[in-house]
């Protein structure tokens, strides 16, 4: 008997069994891990008739059909399942195949760097308007889940990897918030990876792209009527800033002579270029569905930002520390180095083979100092003597979680009154942390031991 294997008990592949069970097609999961959770999982999946097999990741006989939730196409299962000649797909396009012809339209967003604090944007933004939304897929709901809920309209925030294997997504609007090197070890260049990015714009009814980033701008080239979003004054067609307003140039009766204004920088939080950024992609999506300008201002007002995105986590003798662990690539970090002016700067992690000597050259003006742990801390601190040779750095060996109280010690250290002390790794966590919120939760754990003993000293 045919059916569908599924790869691997994550969030996205346990929800993607469910549901296929619940409408009566045959299931088996292949999991590697034989874990608590992984058997728990399995253990409710029964119940609903799925089969789990663990161990090895062999392509099941007699399937007809994988879905994976962002396996790279070299696995050994997935390049198994291609090789034979069976459908792959996704779990995003798994989704959109069971949405009614009915179901809630979707907005779609993907970029680099800001992609879930933008759909989170665009959630609040839409809620504020009345409409029943939620934020789905990459941000951590499976959109397989909630394709089945009579939801107005759907948030959905969609990686390279999702996009990937995404072929029939036509989402009502999509945007692009940016692009720069990432995931490179997956996609195997930077052009598969941008070819991946803008596959959301294939089908989409409106494509909304960032016309202050090039890659982005590129991408949206072959779509007439594209709308851009700018810090810049807004051109026609445009989404953008004129002094503190955030203007619709785009969305009105007449793109040629009218504008709307729609919010301040005040309703942007936290307010950072590359943030005010996001709050004009969210409100450009939200725009293309018909939302009003008064409840693009409310969302923003409303928005409570995510942990770990420049967070301020102390003021102590004056100087500021900013935990923004979430930055796991150097495009992410570029951002959050170019809103302070003075920084002593925490970084490492794993690079995933990015380059940081043009993150470290357009920062070199603003660094105070710089406090390197992690993996790859040794190519930091190469850029930095290219780049910034007066710039002093202090070098962390030690590979344990308990390594930040020492980090956090030695930038309070560097740090004199006014500057900001800036966790923004440019690298993944894993080389150290569980993931990068344990490793933002480290350095807020560090610098709130950090209070008494400065205090002590005084």
């Amino acid at each position: 008997m045919s059916f569908t294997c599924v790869a691997g008990l994550g969030v996205s592949g346990t929800a993607v069994a469910r549901v296929l069970a619940e409408r009566g097609e045959r299931v088996v999961v292949v999991e590697a891990v034989e874990g608590e959770r992984q058997l728990a999982a399995a253990a409710e999946l029964a119940r609903l008739g799925v089969e789990t097999r663990f161990g090895r990741m062999a392509l099941p006989e007699g399937a007809t059909r994988l879905v994976t939730t962002g396996w790279a196409p070299h696995h050994p299962l997935v390049a198994a399942a291609l090789a034979s000649g069976l459908e792959v797909v996704g779990e995003v396009e798994l989704a959109w195949r069971l949405r009614s012809p009915q179901g809630a339209p979707w907005l779609a967003l993907t970029g680099t760097n800001g992609k879930t604090t933008a759909v989170r944007m665009l959630t609040s933004i839409l809620l504020a308007a009345g409409h029943k939304a939620v934020a789905v897929g990459n941000v951590g709901v499976p959109i397989v889940s909630a394709v089945g809920e009579p939801y107005d309209v759907l948030a959905v925030e969609l990686s390279s990897f999702q996009l990937h294997w995404s072929s029939t997504v036509a989402p009502h609007a999509a945007a692009i918030l940016n692009v720069a090197p990432d995931h490179l070890d997956w996609h195997g260049s930077m052009e598969s990876y941008a070819a991946a990015k803008g596959r959301i714009y294939a089908r989409a009814g409106i494509v909304i792209y960032n016309a202050d980033d090039p890659e982005a701008t590129r991408l949206a080239e072959p779509y007439p009527g594209a709308i851009g979003f700018t810090l810049r004054v807004p051109g026609r067609g445009q989404i953008g800033l004129v002094e503190d307003l955030l203007v619709d140039r785009a969305f009105v009766a007449d793109p040629d002579e009218g504008a709307e204004e729609l919010a301040t920088l005040a309703d942007v939080r936290p307010l950072a270029p590359h943030n005010v950024a996001n709050a004009l992609a969210a409100a450009a999506l939200a725009r293309s569905f018909g939302v009003p300008s008064e409840a693009v201002r409310q969302g923003l007002r409303d928005f409570v930002p995510d942990p770990h995105r420049l967070s301020h986590v102390d003021r102590i003798g004056e100087v500021d520390y900013i935990d923004d662990s979430k930055a796991t690539n150097p495009h992410a970090a570029a951002a959050a180095l170019a809103s302070y002016p003075s920084i002593v700067w925490i970084a490492g992690g794993q690079l995933k083979g990015a380059d940081v000597d043009d993150l470290v050259r357009q920062a070199a003006p603003r660094l105070r100092g710089a406090v390197l742990l992690g993996a790859d801390r040794a190519r930091i601190a190469e850029a930095i003597a290219r780049h910034a040779p007066n710039v002093p750095v202090v070098d962390i060996a030690d590979r344990e979680t308990g390594a930040m109280d020492r980090v956090v010690t030695e930038a309070a250290r560097l740090a004199s009154p006014g500057d900001t002390v800036l966790l923004s790794p440019a690298g993944a966590s894993l080389d150290m942390f569980a993931n990068y919120p344990a490793r933002g939760e480290a350095f807020a754990r560090a610098v709130r031991e950090l209070r008494p003993r400065r205090e002590h000293d005084r």
